[in-house]
C-alpha cells in the first residue's frame, strides 16, 4: 500500500478528527487514528468511546484500498512540524508505516484496523436542517451553563429539544439557567428530547464555522448525528432525564429594570476584583434610576460602582454570584438588556431588549 498527499489536505481532516481520541487511554488503539481508502477517498476516524469524528479528503493520486491506524498525536505533530506545501507519502511494511516527505523520514507503529472500535450502526428517527451559523449560535448562548463533573450526571449535558417547528438547546447547573431558541424552516410534527454530553458539545463548537451552509442533523434513541460537508460528528447522549426547566421560569416578577449592556457589563467586570475569590458575591440595590453594585472580601476591601437603569419602583437589596452575571452579558449581543426581578429571594429573569430567542435565570445569593 502507498499513498502520497499533500500536507495540507491530509492535516486539515486529522485537525478535525483528533478533538475526540483521548490522549490518555487504557485501550492503546483509542489514541490511534482509523485511516480507511476507499474509491479515491481517505476517510479518517477519531473515537473515544462515547463521541466519533469523520473526515475525509478526496486523493489526487490513484491508490489501492486499505485500512490502518496511527498513533494521532505523533502524526499530527509530524504533519503540523513539516513545512507547508510539503507532499506526504505513506507506504506499508510489516506492522510500521514509513512517511516519508523530502528528506524527512518517520516509520510508525501501526495498530490492526479490525481492532478500531466503531460506534453501532443506527438510524436516523428524526432528521432536519440547519445553517452551521444558527447551530452555533444555539450552543454558544447556552453551553457555558452547563454544569462540570457534577453528581447529576444529566446535568453535564444540554438538553437539545425538537418541538415541531422550533429547536431548543437548554443548560442548567443547578444555580442558572439558560434557554435559546431557534424556529425551524419546516415543521417535522414530532417532538424529542435528548442530552448531549459536555464534551460533545464542546467539539461540535470547535468544529462548526459561523457560515450559512446547511448541516444536517439526526436523532437516534441512544446517539445524535451531524452531517457537514466536511465532518460526520456522532456522539452517544446523555442517559437520564433532563429537569423540567419550565417550573424554574420565575413568574410574576414586577420590577422591570432596563440599562446599557456594555456599561453594565463593564460596572460588574470591575466590581468583581475585589469580590471574595470563593464566593464570588455582589451586591446589588436597587433604588429610582440607580443600580449600586458593592462588592467585599476578607481582606477588609470592597468594591463601589452606581450606575444610572430604567427602573421605577421600590428599594430592592438583592446578591448574585458575579461569574453568572457576567457570563450572561457577555454573551447578549443586544444594545440593552432587561432583568426582572420581584424580591430579594427570587431568581432573577434575564433578557436582550427586543430579543425573544434566549432567556436566563440566575438564583440569588445570601450575602
Amino acid at each position: 500500500m502507498q499513498i502520497t498527499i499533500s500536507r495540507e489536505q491530509f492535516l486539515k481532516p486529522l485537525m478535525q478528527v483528533s478533538g475526540a481520541i483521548e490522549r490518555k487511554h487504557t485501550l492503546p488503539i483509542l489514541s490511534n487514528v482509523l485511516l480507511e481508502i476507499k474509491d479515491g477517498v481517505l476517510a479518517m476516524t477519531g473515537t473515544d468511546l462515547e463521541i466519533e469524528l469523520v473526515a475525509s479528503s478526496h486523493l489526487e493520486n490513484p491508490a489501492e484500498d486499505a485500512k490502518l491506524t496511527l498513533p494521532a498525536k505523533k502524526l499530527l505533530d509530524i504533519c503540523k512540524s513539516l513545512p507547508d506545501g510539503s507532499e506526504l507519502t505513506f507506504s506499508m511494511q510489516e506492522h510500521q508505516v514509513l512517511l516519508t516527505s523530502g528528506k524527512s523520514r518517520f516509520s510508525l507503529t501501526t495498530l490492526a484496523a479490525e481492532d478500531f472500535p466503531n460506534l453501532e450502526q443506527w438510524d436516523g428517527e428524526v432528521e432536519f436542517k440547519t445553517t452551521r451559523l444558527e447551530l452555533r449560535r444555539l450552543l454558544e448562548s447556552t453551553h457555558f451553563s452547563m454544569a462540570n463533573q457534577d453528581v447529576r450526571y444529566y446535568l453535564n449535558g444540554m438538553s437539545f429539544e425538537v418541538d415541531n417547528s422550533e429547536i431548543k438547546t437548554v443548560a442548567t447547573d443547578g444555580h442558572r439557567l439558560a434557554i435559546a431558541a431557534q424556529p425551524l424552516s419546516e415543521s417535522l410534527n414530532t417532538q424529542r428530547q435528548l442530552i448531549i454530553p459536555r464534551k460533545g458539545v464542546q467539539e461540535i463548537m470547535r468544529l462548526l464555522p459561523a457560515d450559512d451552509e446547511l448541516i444536517t442533523i439526526q436523532f437516534g434513541a441512544n446517539h445524535v448525528r451531524l452531517i457537514d460537508g466536511e465532518f460526520t460528528f456522532t456522539s452517544k447522549l446523555v442517559d437520564g432525564r433532563f429537569p423540567d426547566y419550565r417550573r424554574v421560569l420565575p413568574r410574576g416578577g414586577d420590577k422591570l429594570v432596563t440599562a446599557n449592556r456594555e456599561w453594565l457589563r463593564s460596572a460588574f467586570q470591575r466590581v468583581s476584583i475585589l469580590s471574595n475569590e470563593k464566593f464570588r458575591g455582589v451586591r446589588l440595590n436597587l433604588s429610582s434610576g440607580l443600580l449600586k453594585i458593592t462588592a467585599n472580601n476578607p481582606e477588609q476591601e470592597q468594591a463601589e460602582e452606581v450606575v444610572e437603569v430604567g427602573y421605577q419602583g421600590d428599594d430592592l437589596e438583592i446578591g448574585f454570584n458575579v461569574s453568572y452575571v457576567l457570563d450572561v452579558l457577555n454573551t447578549l449581543k443586544t444594545e440593552d438588556v432587561q432583568f426582572t426581578l420581584s424580591d430579594s429571594n427570587s431568581s432573577a429573569l434575564i433578557e436582550g431588549v427586543s430579543q425573544d430567542d434566549a432567556m436566563y435565570v440566575v438564583m440569588p445569593m445570601r450575602l
